[in-house]
């Protein structure tokens, strides 16, 4: 078992654990999937639902079963000749609710915790409050009503943290022993230990800790604790204060989870400061936080890794390279036949145009954003969509492109979001500036802040890897410059060399830059990627919206959609340079099923049926809107223009094929659905709403606006409305659909099936694409054909989907060498039809296969004979001397003649082929 023929992913919680996903092996065996790919199976916060939040790398999660589950998990795999593949979260540790013990000792000891140097943490910020401390942004409310409402008292932990706070009988905070030590030698019982923990070490509390637990629980030492406690706590102003001056005392500062965006000296996870970055650029660190893994490798329980995240390390290419360096070391003691093949590697990466995954990295490719945005580019009209953006503009009056909103929401989540890492980036280059000799004396942090603010708001890539980057920099420096007046170009300049920007001098990880650059230099590396994903995938995407379906994680839609032509070429690149890469379509972070976007991007096939159908939609609801006062402002309407367009188009996405408006309880539950959306759009867009400021009455009004288009009295046309618009748009977007599946089937990489989705998937962004899945109905299907067709516009059955998937993978799987390696070879389209085909083979030693699929299909019409088709041919290659073509997804054998194969014929009855030549075909189960 080496390279994956195919992947599931799977979504691992309590509620769906390694028992759950063993007694789904049968299934996912027979439909072709040769390696589970799990989300993060290490102990993580409990309840967790997704396993990002991991707290202890070196155990596996016990709420999923623990190890003796994955070994059960893992022994129905094996007999059924798959795989397994995990996904590793590299970058940051869960350390919310006091459940992490790592996280706990640097709260307890502060630098003198072992695992202090795990956590990317400033000790020595300007602000007198936090220096030697760190910020602990994890309290509801100001910590001065905190303390006046009683929400923090002191406790009594019983385990290994002596005394603690307890934040509101939820959160455990624990306290210093030197502070402990003055508590408890108030009470002579405790002497003994108080005098301990004056002088007690990381190493040499924990036995006087349970020293203490002993004490307490006899009938002398209960009673002084309760009097301890009591004496402790803030019932009156004395005992505030003395809480209070505890605070002070402590490693850390306890503040209002509002204070985290200006003052956090340590590095998160993009925003959540219930994540905590790791420095696993520290060979110790890897090696402590990799223990697990390596020994479940060594073993032969895993297959192979998704790294999670990887452009928020420190040194994204010499992890992977160290990572693919340790697990090569381990291979020849893996179990036979497990030792025959090295392990498959990929990363979670976004790609942004003419952005290609660095080979130095050393790992197999990405995740698949990147083909989920190519395959749906594909799908998309490019004229239309410019149309589409001309009604945009016209309904909202914002001319604005989508890089316009990129960058203002750059700049705003440098001022409110990432205050405290920008100001970290800002101490960290002006000490390299100021070491110079002779230079920089007379810099003022101030013009450090504003040069630096503009190129990181015109700094448009995840980061900067090495030399190759040179021309991205550029351009962001070319927009920062134009952006800043003439007396900042010099400091520019400064700036662009000191972290590596300028040719010649771009970021080479095997450099070796001086300590303060090196700082300089993490801290902006780590800034960007954060800012880029924000601002793109969680503001803008919420504020621009001419056709949601281009707005997915991955893509970056400033440019109409490219033609055929483009999807060639990076299929030639993909061939080339990552043929082992996954290739997705739906992922556990998309913000919209794949089968939502097939049908969004019918529109940009129709923009007239659609401008027509939104601009009656946007008349006829205007009355339903609220006007809502704010002071100093002009009266807001709720919802906004671009608010109410953006949830139409989610509700054509997103309404449940065979709903019926008549069932108002299913009417109801798909609203609930869509309110949750609705919220997190509003909230992520952060212009009339936001996380840290939410305005219920506008997301009230907008809450209204939504209930009344699908239960009030406007429910009644609408619905009708939109079901007669479905019911147009639904064939072709059919036919995206297994468009999109088929190539993800046939392209150069590993398909990976998102759990779920070979049936219709019409989800919304999590946790709604996150739903539990209905196994039983998914068990049925496989008794069931291929659907029969009159057409290549009929209806297909509840279960083509998954049909075709079986199909496919079983070619997939009797032609390894042809899919797993094997060329890729464009195949010219000639005649008036050309337009609405792609097609292309894959060919290797052991044979050929040729994949064809309609695109653009609302453009065409029903009949196959229509003149349109009449002579449009798919040309073979030259080398090809078959004349039958069996498809293997029908009964149709296709004959070939000078011209090469008749798409007439290819597409008469499915809007999608895989051909063989006969003396391969083998189109039966």
């Amino acid at each position: 078992m080496s390279f994956p023929r195919a992947t599931v992913r799977l979504q691992l919680h309590r509620g769906f654990d390694f028992d759950a996903a063993a007694a789904c092996v049968d299934y996912y065996s027979q439909l072709g999937i040769s390696h589970y790919y799990l989300s993060p199976i290490w102990a993580a916060r409990p309840g967790s639902l997704h396993g990002y939040d991991v707290i202890d790398p070196t155990r596996i999660n016990p709420e999923l079963g623990g190890e003796e589950g994955l070994q059960r998990l893992v022994q129905a795999l094996r007999g059924a000749g798959m795989g397994l593949v995990v996904d590793l979260v590299p970058n940051h540790l869960g350390i919310a609710a006091g459940a992490n013990r790592y996280w706990d000792s640097v709260l307890a000891w502060g630098r003198r915790s072992p695992w202090a140097h795990w956590f990317d943490i400033d000790w020595e910020v300007d602000d007198p409050r936090l220096r030697g401390k760190l910020l602990w942004p994890v309290l509801g409310e100001p910590c001065d009503e905190a303390l006046a409402a009683g929400h923090l008292t002191l406790r009594f932990d019983g385990g290994d943290l002596g005394l603690v706070l307890s934040y509101r009988d939820s959160l455990r905070l624990p306290l210093n022993a030197a502070s402990q030590a003055t508590l408890l030698a108030r009470a002579p019982v405790f002497a003994g230990v108080a005098q301990a923990l004056t002088a007690a070490t990381p190493e040499t509390a924990p036995p006087v800790y349970d020293e203490l637990a002993r004490l307490a629980d006899g009938r002398q030492g209960r009673g002084a604790m309760e009097r301890l406690l009591a004496d402790g706590n803030a019932r009156d102003l004395e005992g505030r204060q003395r809480l209070q001056a505890l605070l002070a005392r402590q490693h850390y500062r306890l503040s209002w989870w509002r204070n985290a965006a200006e003052e956090i000296n340590w590095r998160r996870f993009f925003e959540v400061a219930e994540l905590a970055g790791v420095r696993v650029e520290l060979d110790e660190v890897f090696e402590a936080t990799h223990v697990l893994l390596f020994n479940l490798y060594e073993r032969g329980l895993i297959d192979g890794v998704r790294i999670d995240h990887i452009d928020g390390l420190a040194e994204p290419g010499a992890y992977a390279r160290k990572l693919r360096q340790r697990l090569a070391t381990l291979q020849a003691g893996r179990p036979a036949p497990l030792d025959a093949g090295p392990a498959w590697i990929v990363v979670e990466k976004i790609l942004l145009p003419g952005e290609a995954l660095p080979a130095a990295w050393e790992t197999d490719g990405s995740t698949g954003y990147d083909f989920m945005d190519q395959v749906g580019a594909l799908l998309h009209d490019g004229e239309g969509e410019l149309a589409l953006r001309a009604l945009w503009a016209e309904l909202t009056g914002d001319t604005r492109m989508l890089d316009d909103h990129v960058g203002a929401a750059r700049l705003q989540l440098l001022e409110a979001n990432f205050g405290g890492e920008f100001e970290g980036l800002v101490r960290a280059l002006h000490a390299c500036v100021m070491e110079a000799p002779l230079g920089g004396r007379d810099l003022s942090p101030n013009a450090l802040r504003r040069v630096l603010r503009a190129v990181l708001v015109a700094f448009r890539r995840y980061r900067s890897y090495g030399p190759e980057d040179a021309g991205v920099a550029a351009s962001a420096l070319q927009a920062a410059r134009a952006a800043l007046a003439a007396p900042d170009h010099a400091l520019l300049d400064e700036v662009a060399c000191r972290l590596q920007l300028l040719p010649g001098d771009a970021g080479d990880e095997n450099a070796a830059p001086g300590e303060t650059q090196e700082l300089a230099l993490r801290h902006f590396r780590q800034l960007t990627p954060p800012l880029a994903a924000k601002s793109v995938e969680d503001t803008a995407f919420y504020r621009y919206g001419p056709l949601l379906s281009r707005n997915e994680v991955g893509s970056y839609p400033q440019e109409p959609a490219p033609g055929a032509a483009a999807f060639h070429e990076a299929m030639l690149r993909r061939v080339r340079d990552t043929p082992r890469a996954m290739l997705a379509t739906a992922t556990h972070d998309h913000k919209r099923g794949e089968d939502a976007r097939a049908r969004l991007a019918v529109l940009s096939e129709q923009p007239a049926l659609w401008a027509d159908t939104l601009r009656r939609w946007v008349a006829a609801h205007t009355p339903l809107c609220a006007r809502l006062s704010r002071p100093g402002l002009d009266a807001l309407e709720a919802p906004a223009p671009a608010d109410r367009i953006m949830l139409y188009q989610t509700l054509v996405a997103a309404w449940p094929p065979g709903l019926e408006s008549s069932d108002s309880e299913a009417v109801a539950a798909f609203a609930e659905r869509v309110a949750a959306w609705q919220q997190k759009a509003l909230r992520e867009a952060k212009l009339h709403s936001s996380w840290m400021l939410p305005q219920p009455d506008y997301e009230d009004a907008c809450r209204g606006y939504l209930m009344a288009l699908l239960q009030g009295e406007a429910s009644r046309d609408f619905l009708v409305q939109l079901s007669e618009l479905l019911a147009v748009i639904t064939p072709a977007a059919r036919n995206n659909s297994l468009t999109q599946t088929l190539l993800r089937l046939t392209c150069p990489g590993v398909p990976d099936l998102y759990q779920g989705c070979e049936l219709a998937d019409f989800s919304l962004v999590d946790p709604d694409n996150r739903r539990p899945v209905d196994m039983a109905v998914r068990q049925a299907g496989l008794a069931l054909p291929w659907p029969p067709t009159s057409g290549w516009q009929a209806d297909t059955l509840l279960y083509g989907k998954q049909a075709l998937i079986r199909r496919v993978l079983d070619v997939r799987r009797r032609y390894p060498a042809v899919f797993c390696g094997g060329d890729y070879l464009p195949l010219e389209v000639t005649g008036p039809a050309a337009g609405h085909v792609l097609a292309f083979a894959r060919r290797a030693a052991e044979g050929m296969t040729i994949t064809a699929v309609l695109r653009h299909a609302a453009r065409l019409t029903n009949a196959a004979n229509d003149a349109g088709w009449a002579n449009t041919y798919i040309e073979l290659p030259s080398a090809v001397q078959a004349a039958r073509w069996p498809d293997v997804l029908s009964d149709q054998v296709h004959a070939a003649d000078r011209r090469g194969l008749s798409a007439a014929r290819v597409f008469l009855q499915s809007p999608v082929a895989l051909l063989l030549p006969r003396s391969e075909a083998n189109p039966g189960h």
